[in-house]
C-alpha cells in the first residue's frame, strides 16, 4: 500500500477531549497516511489539539456533518479514503484492513460494522440502538440488502466512489444517504466488524435522538421515492385505488338495490381517488424511465472517470 496516497478523514464538532488520541492512534494505524481534521465551527480547542498531534486542520463553516464530509470529498485528493469521527468511539486498529479492502480487494465502500459486535452494550441511549434497528430494517427491506449498520460513520472509500457521490445531506443523515447512494449505484460494499466504544466522560454527543432521527427516516423516503419512483408511486397508487374501491362499493349496493344514487358526495370522493391512483401510476412509470437514463448517464461518468485516472 505504500504506492497509493491514503487520507484520514476526521470531521470534527467541540471534541477538544479526544481529538488528540483519534489523531495520534490513526497515526500509529496508518503511518503513510496523511491525516484532516475538519473544525466544523468548534467553540473550544479542537482545532489547535488536532494541530499540536499533527492533523492537517481545515473548516467548514457551515454547520452540519453532511456539509462537512461534502467539503473533504471535494478538497482532499488521495487513492483511499478512511472516514472517521474524532469523539474516540471507533478503534484506529480497524483501520489497516479496511484501507487493504479498498485497494486490494477493489472494495468501492468499506462499512465498519458496529451492530455485529459491541455497540449494543457500549452504547448507553437506549432510543439509538432502537433507531439503528429501525433504519437497518427499512433499509434491508426497501433495498433488498443484507448491509448489517447503514449509520456508522467509520467507513473507507475508494476514490471513484468520492469523486462521484454527489452529496445532498446537510446533517447526520449523510451516513443513511451514502450507503443508499451505493447501494443504488452497485458499487462494491464490504462489511469489517469493529470494536465500538462509548464516548468517554466529558465528551458529549452531537446527535440528537428524535430530531436527527427523523431526518434520517425523513432522508430514506426521499431516497426511496427518487431512486425507486415506480415502486414509491405504486404502492401510493395501490392504497389510493383500495380506499377508492371501499368508498365505492356501498354507493353501488345502494344502486343495485334501489336504483337510485344515494350518496354523490361519496361517489365523487371515490372517483376522485380512483384517477388520483392512476395518476400516481403513471407519475411513477415515466420517472422510474427518467431514473433508468439517469442510471445509464451514471455509469457512462464512471468509465470516462476511470479513463482520465
Amino acid at each position: 500500500m505504500k504506492n497509493y496516497k491514503v487520507a484520514v478523514l476526521l470531521p470534527c464538532y467541540n471534541e477538544e477531549k479526544t481529538i488528540g488520541k483519534v489523531v495520534r492512534d490513526f497515526r500509529e494505524a496508518l503511518p503513510e497516511a496523511d491525516i484532516y481534521v475538519y473544525d466544523n465551527n468548534s467553540t473550544d480547542r479542537t482545532a489547535e489539539v488536532a494541530t499540536a498531534a499533527g492533523a492537517i486542520v481545515r473548516h467548514e463553516y457551515v454547520q452540519g456533518k453532511g456539509n462537512v464530509i461534502r467539503r473533504m470529498f471535494r478538497e482532499v485528493e488521495a487513492d483511499c479514503y478512511l472516514m472517521a469521527d474524532g469523539d474516540d468511539t471507533y478503534p484506529a486498529h480497524h483501520a489497516k484492513s479496511m484501507v487493504a479492502s479498498v485497494l486490494e480487494q477493489q472494495a468501492d465502500m468499506v462499512i465498519g460494522d458496529r451492530l455485529s459486535s459491541s455497540y449494543f452494550t457500549e452504547n448507553k441511549r437506549p432510543f439509538h440502538n432502537v433507531g439503528n434497528r429501525l433504519v437497518r430494517g427499512l433499509i434491508r427491506h426497501l433495498w433488498h440488502t443484507q448491509v448489517k449498520d447503514i449509520m456508522t460513520g467509520y467507513r473507507a472509500f475508494s476514490r471513484q466512489f468520492v469523486k462521484l457521490f454527489p452529496v445532498m445531506s446537510g446533517q447526520f443523515e449523510i451516513e443513511t444517504e451514502m450507503t443508499i447512494h451505493a447501494l443504488d449505484k452497485r458499487f462494491r460494499l464490504v462489511e469489517i466488524p469493529i470494536d465500538y466504544r462509548d464516548r468517554p466522560e466529558g465528551s458529549e454527543s452531537k446527535l440528537n435522538t428524535f430530531s436527527d432521527g427523523f431526518k434520517v427516516l425523513h432522508t430514506i423516503a426521499t431516497l426511496y421515492k427518487e431512486y425507486r419512483p415506480l415502486r414509491f408511486f405504486g404502492w401510493l397508487a395501490v392504497l389510493l385505488a383500495v380506499v377508492a374501491v371501499a368508498l365505492f362499493v356501498p354507493v353501488l349496493v345502494d344502486y343495485l338495490h334501489t336504483g337510485l344514487v344515494m350518496r354523490f358526495p361519496t361517489l365523487f370522493v371515490s372517483l376522485f381517488l380512483f384517477l388520483a391512483a392512476l395518476q400516481s401510476f403513471f407519475t411513477g412509470l415515466c420517472l422510474d424511465v427518467m431514473v433508468e437514463k439517469d442510471r445509464k448517464a451514471y455509469e457512462l461518468r464512471v468509465i470516462d472517470f476511470e479513463r482520465g485516472k
